[in-house]
């Protein structure tokens, strides 16, 4: 998988900036067609324990 750059420290899969997830996926964020990344989330992330 390429380097996907994370800034959120509160994931459990953010790795020094890094996203070490196996895999990601983003979704719409509540839109239809999405054009502009504030319409878009990370379905990916799960908080640290």
């Amino acid at each position: 998988m390429p380097d996907i750059k994370c800034s959120v420290s509160e994931c459990k899969f953010n790795s020094e900036m890094s996203c070490g997830a196996p895999m990601i996926q983003v979704d719409r964020n509540g839109v239809s067609k999405a054009s502009q990344s504030l319409q878009t989330k990370c379905e990916t992330f799960k908080p640290r324990s």
